[in-house]
């Protein structure tokens, strides 16, 4: 949404009330479904799941580095 506001040279609030006035305008409620709002729950709940893991595989890779390193420098 930052982008489109930016490349139309508005702001992003003025933006967004135009794509809510042309749902209403179109008969569509305003928003999100609540299919799509549980969908974008599941998908932020799946990246966050991620992020930890990565942060785990990061601490794991640099454990096991430093152990290999120790290891064959002998």
């Amino acid at each position: 949404m930052q982008r489109v506001a930016t490349q139309l040279g508005y702001g992003v609030e003025s933006v967004r009330m135009w794509v809510k006035q042309a749902d209403i305008d179109d008969g569509v409620t305003p928003g999100v479904s609540a299919a799509e709002a549980q969908r974008v729950k599941e998908l932020e709940q799946e990246v966050r799941e991620l992020r930890r893991a990565n942060e785990v595989l990061k601490w794991a890779a640099s454990f096991f580095g430093a152990e290999l390193d120790r290891h064959y420098r002998r």
